[in-house]
């Protein structure tokens, strides 16, 4: 079996209530060897880490508050949300960061939880799992800023500050992604029959700056497509991603597990 990683799905949604063990059980027959589940509030990140302390080695958690769920965000939730930081099982802040496409949390709003949250990132030395959409003309400069005072502070987290989640930005901006050492998520539209812009900048990103990710149960993969995403679908997308390099699934697999590792530092 080839050693997949699932770096970003939401398994403690309702939508897995009724079939959560099988749909883990499917998983690990497909060969994936470690997700992580990252939460978009508090309660969500406190699922995760019930999740993953249910199957140590198997599953790490992320905890964080996305942007269209910060509108009501409290201080108590705050404080919350610090404390489940510390839970062992815990190995990124997130789902964090900016979204511009739905109207449920103003900018400025956003852009105060994003960076009391990356504040909170360097504070407890763990890297950010990055939301964007429609956001990179103020969520680069934010990165970047943050990013400066890791580098100025010889912080650990300079070198693997975190990964840009589901990418779907154009190649110059990955590239700027990059320059500041982060990875680059890549999940199901790479594998859409009408996504061949998308298809043309995967290509051109080095392997050793990618993760795996299905962002489950969203973005499901061709050929499923409009139906549930899930963790057993990663090969589908390590299949798409090793056509467009040239190389074998195989290769995805071991490399992007790689990536995973030395950037979340999961305990085997």
């Amino acid at each position: 079996m080839l050693p997949f990683t699932d770096t970003h799905c939401h398994l403690d949604f309702e939508r897995y209530d009724n079939d959560r063990e099988e749909t883990l059980q499917r998983a690990w027959k497909a060969g994936l060897v470690h997700l992580i589940n990252p939460g978009i509030d508090p309660p969500t990140s406190k699922a995760a880490i019930e999740l993953a302390q249910r199957f140590p080695g198997k599953i790490s958690a992320a905890v964080g508050i996305h942007p269209n769920y910060g509108q009501d965000i409290t201080e108590e939730q705050i404080h919350e949300l610090r404390a489940l930081a510390s839970a062992a099982q815990v190995v990124a802040i997130g789902e964090i960061g900016l979204d511009y496409y739905r109207p449920y949390t103003a900018h400025d709003q956003q852009q105060k939880l994003f960076r009391w949250q990356l504040a909170l990132a360097a504070e407890l030395n763990l890297p950010v799992i990055i939301h964007n959409r429609d956001a990179s003309q103020d969520l680069l400069p934010i990165l970047a800023e943050w990013q400066a005072g890791l580098a100025l502070g010889n912080h650990p987290l300079a070198s693997r500050p975190g990964v840009l989640h589901s990418y779907s930005d154009d190649l110059e901006t990955a590239q700027k992604g990059m320059a500041m050492n982060f990875m680059i998520g890549i999940g199901g539209p790479v594998t859409f029959t009408n996504a061949p812009d998308r298809k043309a900048v995967v290509r051109d990103l080095p392997l050793d700056r990618l993760l795996l990710e299905t962002d489950a149960p969203f973005l499901t993969p061709h050929p499923h497509r409009g139906k549930r995403n899930e963790p057993a679908y990663i090969p589908l997308i390590a299949e798409e991603i090793a056509r467009l390099h040239d190389t074998s699934p195989k290769a995805v697999a071991e490399i992007t597990y790689q990536n995973a590792h030395q950037l979340f530092q999961w305990k085997e």
